[in-house]
């Protein structure tokens, strides 16, 4: 069989730790055989992060820009430990961060259910994607220890230098204070992205806030979905039969656990953050969660929701056998290869990550798996495979098809 021409390049962002070995292993085993592989490749790794003053990271993001489609390994976010072990010049921010802060872009995550890995929630039949707004709020804030009695206030000074100022407290004793912000443009961004990302996916859209609580800052979300939804996306959600609805995110959670799934759920930051957790808990496992960065412009960037499974890697560094479990990877490079199939007119791509998602599947499913699902499964005898087994004995399934 000759190998799948592409036309245009992904870009590839290599990663750290477990998941960079991964990384080589499905590339040399599941995507080089099949695919003359055309990328841009990128080393995210921290040390050449820390070379290039974290700027490959930048220019990562700018090539995604540029071609479309990028796929990323996972990343070290470092700590004040990950400064020492690897002797930074200083505290890099988060990969993820960065990328999202310059493609302007909101994170899908779905589970990746396979039979004899049973959602805790048993009529959950479908994946559940969550939108997770990935700006502002919480992750943004600025926070004071309050030392004692006095004033907590809010002010806004206009480039007019007109004030708007607001008590927040009148404090009788010590305790803490926080302001969060978010921005019109942003939560722009996120709306169009999650209502594009519906069509795409033909799946409906919820949204969920509190703004019966928080009448201005919540509500402007719900405002701006509505606003967006009325005048660009209704018609078209109707045409392909979706709906979106508005919804508190208490009755949000209540409905989610009686639902069938099979929808996207779109919450701001940090609710995206506790609930996609959720889901993917109730589904298993994170590296059983695909993760995707879609930006408004039509941008997309494909990576597994999990870390870099350090502890794997400093076994793996000792010599010592590792399970570690590669599904949530290979479809990180399954989703980009299949979105730049589609956007390049190139079925044969398609095909193919359909067909290695499948057989990534069928693999599980005949009763081999890496030691994290052997731990959950409802199967019997099931053969528990290192990381190197698991990505051959897919390969095998794969040849098999």
């Amino acid at each position: 069989m000759s190998k799948i021409e592409m036309k245009t390049p992904l870009v590839e962002m290599d990663g750290d730790e477990m998941t960079r070995i991964l990384w080589k292993m499905i590339k040399d085993e599941l995507l080089t055989p099949y695919i003359e592989l055309k990328t841009e490749y990128y080393d995210l790794g921290l040390e050449h992060r820390n070379e290039t003053d974290d700027q490959v990271t930048i220019d990562s993001a700018e090539a995604t820009k540029k071609y479309g489609v990028a796929v990323k390994c996972a990343t070290i976010t470092p700590n004040a430990a990950r400064v020492e072990e690897y002797k930074l010049k200083e505290m890099w921010k988060s990969p993820n961060g960065t990328i999202r802060a310059i493609l302007d872009g909101t994170v899908f995550r779905a589970p990746i259910q396979v039979k004899g890995i049973d959602p805790c929630v048993k009529n959950w039949k479908k994946p559940i994607t969550l939108a997770r707004h990935a700006y502002g709020d919480v992750y943004k804030n600025v926070e004071i220890r309050v030392p004692g009695a006095g004033k907590a206030e809010l002010v806004f000074t206009g480039e007019d230098g007109k004030e708007i100022r607001q008590t927040i407290q009148e404090f009788d004793g010590p305790g803490v204070v926080q302001g969060v912000h978010n921005t019109d443009k942003s939560i722009k961004s996120f709306a169009k992205s999650c209502f594009n990302y519906a069509l795409d996916t033909k799946q409906d859209l919820w949204f969920a806030t509190k703004d019966t609580i928080s009448k201005t800052y919540d509500h402007r979300f719900k405002d701006i979905f509505e606003e967006i939804y009325e005048n660009e996306y209704k018609e078209k959600f109707e045409k392909n039969g979706l709906e979106y609805f508005y919804t508190l995110i208490d009755d949000a959670v209540a409905r989610v656990m009686k639902t069938e799934g099979g929808f996207i759920w779109a919450c701001k930051n940090y609710d995206g953050d506790v609930m996609s957790d959720m889901v993917s808990s109730a589904c298993g496992s994170l590296a059983m969660m695909t993760s995707v960065l879609v930006s408004p412009s039509g941008v997309y960037e494909y990576e597994a929701a999990h870390g870099t499974v350090q502890r794997h890697y400093y076994k793996h560094l000792k010599g010592e056998e590792t399970s570690t479990n590669s599904v949530a990877t290979i479809f990180a490079w399954t989703g980009a290869l299949r979105k730049r199939g589609e956007l390049d007119g190139i079925s044969e791509l398609c095909s193919f990550a359909d067909k290695l998602e499948k057989a990534t599947l069928s693999t599980i499913e005949s009763g081999k798996m890496t030691k994290d699902l052997a731990l959950i499964t409802s199967m019997e005898n099931v053969t528990v495979l290192n990381s190197e087994n698991f990505i051959k004995a897919i390969r095998e399934t794969f040849d098999a098809m």
